[in-house]
């Protein structure tokens, strides 16, 4: 387990696809969900711009795909300015239970979706991501309200090609292109972390460190295990000394700060199913009492485990 797969287990695809929508120009795509992150890939075509409900806007080419923070509805328009030449408008929602738009562009089940007109053809897969507890919120602190990531037209191809394999074929279909969907996600993610460098979140940097990397593997295979400095050096294979200085210089905390913070964060997770006593938490993050895992959450976060429990419930 790597902190990006932990990450990630709290927020996919489920039944929530526009799986390929084909318009031609002139068009505007108004997307009303507030969901978590909306990816949109243009697959063929001159793309549009994407643009916030700040006004910020960000052009879409072939082959780039973009996710999307969607804390408020945003637009995509197409890339025809001329004069006189008067947009049609759609609207995309993937989990408010109300109309669609003249094309109904609908999610829940995968179709094509093809609109006429007179310009050029932009043709496009949509996904809405649904989240289950808190978990995901680490990440997207740590993502830009829009990030795109070029693509290969190859894979566009492939892409499109399996989405139209879905449609033709409709056994399984909503379950493969969420599944397409959440791959995706993973592989555009992956791909702008990776181009970030050095600016890349911490946790994202420490894998790829020969001396960090394995502890990080170890908190977040095991973070019920009772880790001491020296048990991590131990998993990484150098001195206790060098790995609580390169971890530090790394991820900007100390180990064990690291880990309590972890172990504070997979707690929140927990706490939110009311099925889980706070005795069990407290044994599933590591702690053997139930009052000492309190105190730590407390000190933490500011409230008891009790508190958070109530608050997420109202």
């Amino acid at each position: 387990m790597d902190p990006l797969s932990s990450l990630l287990s709290g927020i996919r695809a489920d039944g929530s696809v526009v799986a390929h929508a084909v318009l031609r120009a002139p068009w505007t795509i108004r997307f009303a969900d507030e969901a978590p992150l909306i990816m949109v890939t243009v697959l063929r075509g001159p793309g549009g711009t994407l643009v916030l409900a700040d006004g910020s806007r960000t052009r879409l080419v072939l082959g780039d795909t973009a996710l999307v923070q969607a804390g408020a509805s945003f637009e995509l328009l197409d890339g025809d300015t001329a004069p006189g030449n008067p947009r049609l408008e759609y609207e995309l929602s993937c989990f408010v239970p109300r109309g669609f738009g003249a094309a109904e562009l609908a999610c829940a089940t995968p179709e094509l979706v093809e609109v006429t007109g007179a310009g050029s053809e932009t043709s496009l897969i949509v996904g809405a991501y649904r989240a289950s507890g808190r978990r995901h919120e680490r990440l997207l602190r740590a993502l830009p309200a829009v990030m795109v990531v070029g693509g290969d037209t190859d894979v566009c191809t492939w892409l499109e090609e399996a989405a139209a394999d879905a449609f033709r074929n409709t056994a399984g279909a909503q379950a493969l292109m969420d599944r397409l969907l959440d791959w995706a996600l993973v592989c555009t993610l992956r791909s702008w972390l990776t181009e970030q460098g050095e600016f890349a979140p911490a946790w994202y940097r420490g894998m790829a460190d020969p001396v960090v990397g394995p502890a990080l593997e170890a908190i977040h295979a095991k973070p019920f295990q009772r880790w001491t400095v020296a048990s991590l050096a131990a998993e990484a294979l150098v001195s206790r000394a060098l790995f609580a200085k390169r971890f530090t210089e790394v991820m900007g905390e100390p180990p064990l700060t690291y880990l309590t913070e972890w172990r504070m964060a997979e707690a929140e997770e927990l706490l939110a199913d009311p099925a889980r006593s706070v005795a069990q938490v407290a044994t599933t993050v590591g702690y053997s009492d139930p009052f000492g895992f309190s105190a730590a959450f407390k000190r933490s976060r500011g409230q008891s485990p009790t508190e958070f429990r109530t608050a997420v419930r109202a």
